[in-house]
């Protein structure tokens, strides 16, 4: 009989990870205790569970058989701890939440109006290209462009983004047509990060060429861009609130992207969740509200004027 579920754990973190390196500093304990862990589950089970090579643990059919069960056993310790979140019906505690840097710096600018009527609850603001595991609780809340096909995930558009072309206030471009801009220094993202918006874009003028400076983080290239090492197609809630840099030209309508709240269904009415969710839609209209009385090639902090904002509240 299998008696200690961190035993488990322990398996499924090695099965995934493939060497012990990488399974105890995902778990933050020693080699020798996932070692102590694997010995002590195969013993109770009475089987092998993994074959030792040079370079990595495989699975053996033992444990490919033990593996589905101890996915249904996660799965079932993970929903019990969503939902144990919510018994205390309390607008109290912490709430995670994970975005791209450029959008965590937005809301960073913004803590003060996110938190104004919501004190008793701590913020943990999470900068990342990856997308947390909400079952898991490596977030409560998500924002981002695109929505994972996952039935667990309920949604909520924010809004959408606009972006533009954006250098140094030093630079002075008199022509802004794409013959022009072709031939000027770029900035942009390295291969593995051509999905970031803009990035097609600027392919697309350069003919195939790639940015001479190529960076995979939305921070860096706008200080690098605020240096004056180039042009580069920015956010609007980034360039526009940076003293430093100029847009360059009007808005591009074929660069936007929307912006989606995730949330795991176990999470969406617990009352800190809720509340933040709440302060979070509340600023994209805010922000939304700002720009309306503004001419359409004006800077928008956040979205472009012309551009419905408004939220399919999906929860």
């Amino acid at each position: 009989m299998i008696a200690d579920w961190n035993d488990l754990r322990v398996f499924l973190t090695l099965s995934r990870e493939g060497n012990l390196t990488a399974a105890a500093r995902r778990l933050e304990v020693s080699h020798p205790t996932i070692a102590r862990r694997i010995k002590a589950l195969e013993d109770s089970i009475g089987a092998r569970l993994f074959d030792r090579l040079p370079d990595r643990f495989v699975l053996t059919a033992a444990g490919e058989e033990l593996l589905a069960d101890a996915q249904a056993m996660e799965q079932a310790a993970e929903a019990i701890h969503r939902r144990s979140a919510g018994l205390t019906d309390t607008a109290h505690g912490t709430v995670r939440f994970s975005a791209g840097e450029a959008m965590t710096a937005f809301l960073a600018r913004h803590l003060p109006r996110l938190r104004r009527n919501l004190q008793c609850i701590e913020f943990e603001l999470v900068a990342s290209h990856m997308l947390a595991n909400l079952s898991r609780r490596e977030a409560d809340l998500l924002i981002r462009e695109q929505v994972p096909d996952l039935g667990s995930i309920v949604t909520r558009r924010l809004g959408r983004v606009a972006y533009a072309v954006y250098g140094s206030q030093d630079l002075i471009v008199e022509d802004p047509s794409p013959a022009a801009l072709r031939g000027m220094r770029w900035l942009g993202f390295d291969d593995d990060h051509n999905y970031m918006p803009g990035q097609s874009w600027v392919l697309e003028l350069l003919g195939g060429a790639r940015p001479a400076v190529r960076v995979n983080n939305w921070l860096v290239l706008c200080d690098a861009a605020r240096a004056g090492a180039g042009l580069a197609v920015l956010p609007c809630y980034l360039g526009d609130a940076d003293p430093a840099l100029r847009r360059v030209g009007p808005i591009l309508p074929e660069v936007a992207a929307d912006q989606w709240l995730l949330v795991h269904r176990d999470l969406r009415a617990l009352p800190r969740v809720r509340a933040v969710m709440d302060a979070l839609v509340q600023l994209f209209r805010d922000e939304r509200a700002a720009i309306e009385g503004r001419s359409p090639d004006a800077a928008g902090p956040l979205l472009a004027s012309g551009v419905d904002p408004r939220v399919a509240a999906s929860t």
